[in-house]
């Protein structure tokens, strides 16, 4: 169990360092602060180093109570990958079919939430390979804002990493990006759900649009 968890804190620090090196990635911090509070980072997703990147540039003292949330489909497939989901990101690991699972996923999250974690998610729900800056939003982020309204949703935007890690490659291409992290938001009382996502899915598209401006 200690060799497992030191091997699992190395392979930590390896990830970070090499994300840092191949992307001279820089946290921007637009409106909110670095503090270690209970937070839910959600993100545009154009790359499957999405929340490695973010990840790696959150401070250690944040990083250490940081969770992604992926598909359990993927990450669970392999002995390697299971043990960089489950013991190095401690993945909050969700059953996208909904015919097959056994477990809420908003209650996942909400149960990692109480425990004292920060979570990263990507509202997209899938990977934007379109033209378009940002797809729409599935609900998942409403119903978890729904259950617990005390914590921050902040929005993160990640810029070039798509260029970095481009679909069907096999090698990265070295190019800075950047992570800008966002004002916070919470669901507002009487919001619905269609006005809640087109609020959440504007503010992702502003901090792009911010990081745009000259």
């Amino acid at each position: 169990m200690i060799a497992n968890s030191v091997l699992a804190h190395v392979t930590a620090n390896a990830i970070v360092l090499f994300a840092r090196l191949l992307t001279a990635v820089r946290a921007i911090w637009d409106g909110v602060e670095p503090i270690p509070s209970k937070r839910v980072y959600f993100a545009n997703h154009t790359s499957n180093g999405d929340f490695v990147l973010i990840w790696a540039v959150l401070p250690p003292y944040m990083r250490r109570r940081t969770r992604p949330v992926a598909g359990s489909d993927y990450w669970l497939t392999s002995k390697l990958k299971t043990f960089i989901g489950c013991e190095v990101f401690n993945a909050v690991l969700i059953d996208r079919n909904p015919e097959t699972r056994t477990d809420d996923p908003v209650t996942q999250m909400a149960e990692a939430l109480d425990s004292g974690s920060s979570l990263i998610l990507f509202p997209e729900g899938t990977r934007n390979m379109s033209d378009a800056s940002l797809l729409p939003f599935k609900s998942g982020l409403y119903h978890l804002a729904q259950q617990r309204t005390d914590v921050d949703l902040i929005p993160v935007w990640i810029e070039n990493l798509n260029r970095v890690m481009p679909k069907g490659e096999i090698l990265p291409i070295p190019l800075i990006c950047t992570v800008r992290f966002g004002e916070a938001l919470r669901l507002e009382t009487n919001e619905n759900k269609d006005a809640f996502l087109d609020r959440t899915h504007a503010a992702l598209l502003a901090l792009k649009e911010s990081g745009d401006a000259p």
